[in-house]
């Protein structure tokens, strides 16, 4: 057991290293290029590691927000329910004067179907 984890405990700490490494912007990779940083976590399999968590890496937080945590904490919006929110409201408004406006032309449609079909009703009953 114990020599497995001296196998597996390099390697996992080689693909974090290798992920953090992949995922760290360019202008954070200090000292070398991070193309250079990924072929030395990859050589050497051990070293390689450490020496990025400890040298090849800022280790502050970036101004601006770039990292999503930062970007979510600083544009949070608060929720609001949908009966407070003013821009659900206004939609709603929008959609009632649609529908009254579509309710008015069916009713006036109908009216004038209607009056069409007396027309031809009284115009039957006569000629009949």
């Amino acid at each position: 057991m114990l020599r497995a984890l001296m196998y597996i405990l390099p390697l996992a700490l080689t693909i974090y290293a290798f992920i953090d490494c992949l995922n760290t912007p360019e202008d954070e990779a200090k000292h070398l290029p991070k193309v250079v940083w990924v072929i030395i976590i990859l050589l050497f399999w051990i070293v390689g590691p450490i020496v990025w968590f400890a040298a090849g890496k800022m280790r502050h937080a970036p101004a601006g927000g770039r990292t999503p945590s930062e970007w979510h904490r600083n544009h949070r919006q608060e929720w609001v329910a949908p009966d407070d929110n003013p821009d659900f409201l206004k939609s709603l408004r929008e959609e009632n004067k649609k529908d009254e406006s579509l309710l008015k032309d069916w009713e006036a449609d109908l009216r004038r179907r209607e009056e069409e079909l007396k027309k031809r009703e009284r115009g039957e009953d006569t000629d009949g």
